[in-house]
């Protein structure tokens, strides 16, 4: 009897852990996971048209404050919809992977120094983020008895921010970015949108009050009402986005920026005391942390490749980079 009771519980343990349609156990153990292999917060989300999110879309859209990224007007209704571009999902799951650490803080305190946006700094997050996100679907896979769907980092026509709020990992701030009161603004969204259903989370309510500190600092005024961001006057589109000649209108408020911009997330109140980030490829490599302008200033390709091998800077290509250090020198001989 005692053998015949403890084998049913076994099996009613592996039934619970193996069954799809225990939400509860299935939305625990994936957080667990989740938060096991480094990422700082999980929620979930019904995989449902986003109707508002669409409509804001194609306003920002129509008023071609996308600027030349023409990749956000494509593949609209699987933007829209997940269960577009993935047939058969009935869940999101979202995972924030925070970028903060006191390497960046030291460095940025230097005054006069040529910077990248500390998101940059590390290894290519979509690297490393990817390699973890591949660990949590299998595991979902496997204590759920099978598993079908995809997973993101930014890689995708996804709505990531829209859908990490919805699944109440934070609330959007006035500059566009998502806000946690954990983990402020610094770090980095990912999806997989699978054919599970978990224990849904809801969204969290707005903690930005009258503060205006991001719309206030931007040097540019990208944010030209509050939640809504011009991607033509915005620093990060400019150094990173834009293949042409930045507009000399933006030279001087580029400031020092020669890849990407923290400056609305520096200001903001939410990362003064924000958790640091888990991973540790994402701290900022000793090479990239280099104050001398005129280092940059004389990069060779090779050099660029070398510095930069397996980073997110890449995007950028060596031709727009050096364009933008050009602009930044410039900037900071004016300074002296």
């Amino acid at each position: 009897m005692i053998l015949n009771r403890a084998v049913f519980i076994r099996s009613a343990i592996f039934l619970c852990l193996h069954s799809n349609m225990d939400f509860h156990k299935l939305t625990y153990l994936v957080r667990k996971k989740a938060i096991e292999l480094g990422f700082d917060a999980c929620g979930f989300s019904p995989a449902r048209q986003l109707d508002h999110e669409a409509r804001l879309l194609e306003q920002w859209l129509a008023g071609n404050k996308h600027a030349d990224m023409e990749w956000m007007s494509t593949n609209f209704d699987k933007r829209i919809d997940p269960r577009v571009l993935v047939p058969g999902a009935k869940s999101v799951v979202s995972v924030i992977a925070g970028y903060r650490f006191k390497e960046n803080e030291e460095f940025d305190q230097i005054n006069g120094t040529p910077k990248i946006a500390k998101y940059a700094r590390g290894r290519d997050y979509h690297k490393v983020l990817k390699g973890k996100l591949k660990q949590l679907f299998a595991y979902t896979k496997e204590i759920n008895g099978g598993l079908e769907g995809r997973f993101f980092v930014d890689s995708a026509p996804v709505m990531d921010k829209a859908w990490a709020q919805r699944s109440g990992l934070g609330w959007i701030g006035k500059n566009s970015n998502l806000l946690n009161r954990v983990s402020g603004s610094l770090f980095l969204i990912a999806e997989m949108i699978v054919d599970a259903e978990f224990v849904y989370d809801g969204p969290v309510t707005d903690h930005c009050g009258s503060c205006t500190q991001c719309i206030d600092a931007c040097p540019t005024d990208a944010i030209y009402e509050p939640f809504k961001v011009d991607a033509n006057r915005c620093i990060s589109y400019l150094t990173i986005e834009l293949k042409d000649s930045i507009p000399e209108a933006y030279h001087e408020d580029m400031g020092e920026w020669m890849f990407g911009c923290d400056i609305c997330q520096d200001v903001c109140p939410w990362n003064r005391k924000s958790a640091y980030g888990q991973f540790s490829d994402l701290k900022p490599r000793t090479q990239v942390l280099k104050s001398d302008i005129d280092y940059w200033a004389e990069i060779t390709p090779d050099e660029f490749n070398r510095v930069f091998e397996g980073s997110a800077v890449k995007r950028t290509k060596f031709e727009g980079f050096k364009r933008n250090v050009e602009i930044v020198k410039s900037n900071l001989i004016k300074k002296k």
